[in-house]
């Protein structure tokens, strides 16, 4: 099949909800893709930071297809020892003390949502529901999470949205006192706004929102959906904060390429939930399960994370010698990169007709590899992308 006749049928037959660059991939090994004409590109992607092993690790691969071959599924009704495995395995990463598992970031912070507001319920009865987020942040594109998005280009299209939500600006202590009125119940921050430009926030802020959340019974939720799994150097990013958040929420990389999400609770919010209170099918499908316990089982060594934060700082290094690069920033393998030209989305475009998968975020270029790309693969993406931008 050419890539000409995959455009037709992609155009004729799916929702045009994506801004699709020009190639068809079918296969890739590591951190390289190959289409459908047999071209190779070094992925700066990892499918948005999905794929934390790269393509087709051999680990991962055997993980899944030996449970592929056992048991694919059953409902939650019953009880699974591959769940509850993982389920242990991230309460011990985290420090956390129960989790909830879904299917993506979007229904991990559908679930804190709900978590805090009947926390606040049970313990405050009605009218203490508000949740505070941040201006620039992203979590998620249900209608719940859209609101709870703190962008306005997202609050369009599909009224009403749902109520109850204050932003506040990044790192403005004085904004965050202001809207933390008597009827907020939680708040809910990326410690590294990604899709908002991987824009890290300042850890005296955090400090200090922390220790009012404490001081006025809010919880303080943490969106780990993309800084976590070891993205950002640590198993999760508060961990480099050195916070201890009520609640959790985490995806894209756990599974490494199958869907899996997340929803961790301290002490205070671990009961919450009865039977009848939340729920989903497809949530700890057991072929996800086994991808996340392999994932799981490399990515929080601590040799791994020395390595993640090594290849971070060596990719760092190396773009800050590139011409038409005016700020460099992230954590790990989080990493934006600010243009001199403002040319981020040009830029993309061209690194993809010459070999390489790149991302972009607002007006920067974004890079979440795979946190297993080699140092070969990273200077061959990075021999591409100086090319491009100095072109």
């Amino acid at each position: 099949m050419t890539f000409e006749t995959i455009q037709h049928d992609e155009q004729q037959y799916m929702m045009h909800a994506y801004g699709r660059f020009p190639t068809a991939l079918v296969s890739g090994k590591g951190a390289t893709a190959v289409d459908v004409n047999g071209k190779t590109y070094i992925d700066f992607t990892s499918g948005i930071g999905v794929n934390s092993l790269g393509y087709c690790d051999d680990g991962w691969t055997k993980a899944v297809a030996a449970q592929a071959a056992t048991l694919q599924h059953i409902s939650n009704l019953y009880y699974s020892p591959l769940q509850t495995e993982v389920a242990k395995t991230l309460c011990g990463l985290s420090d956390m003390t129960k989790v909830f598992l879904c299917n993506s970031g979007a229904e991990a912070n559908e679930c804190a949502i709900k978590v805090a507001r009947k926390y606040s319920f049970d313990k405050y009865g009605q009218g203490r529901q508000k949740i505070i987020t941040l201006v620039n942040s992203f979590h998620g594109r249900t209608v719940t999470t859209l609101a709870a998005t703190g962008q306005e280009v997202f609050h369009n299209y599909f009224f009403p949205f749902t109520e109850g939500f204050a932003y506040v600006k990044a790192n403005d202590i004085e904004d965050f006192r202001d809207q933390l009125t008597d009827d907020v119940c939680a708040v809910l921050i990326e410690l590294i706004q990604g899709e908002g430009g991987v824009m890290p926030l300042e850890k005296d802020f955090v400090e200090e929102v922390a220790a009012l959340c404490q001081k006025k019974d809010v919880l303080l939720m943490v969106d780990e959906v993309q800084t976590g799994i070891s993205r950002t150097g640590h198993f999760f990013c508060y961990q480099g904060y050195g916070l201890h958040p009520d609640v959790v929420t985490a995806a894209k990389g756990l599974g490494g390429g199958l869907p899996i999400g997340a929803c961790l609770c301290g002490d205070k919010t671990a009961d919450v939930f009865v039977p009848g209170t939340h729920g989903t099918t497809f949530g700890g499908n057991l072929i996800a399960c086994a991808a996340a316990k392999e994932v799981l089982s490399r990515v929080a060594a601590p040799a791994f994370l020395q390595e993640v934060c090594a290849k971070g700082d060596y990719i760092r290094a190396k773009l800050k010698a590139i011409g038409n690069v005016k700020e460099v920033r992230g954590q790990g393998m989080m990493i934006g990169i600010v243009t001199e030209k403002d040319n981020a989305k040009e830029i993309a475009a061209k690194c993809l007709a010459n070999g390489l998968l790149i991302l972009t975020a607002k007006n920067l270029l974004r890079l979440l590899p795979p946190l297993t790309i080699t140092y070969e693969e990273i200077d061959k993406g990075l021999a591409i992308l100086k090319n491009t931008m100095e072109a």
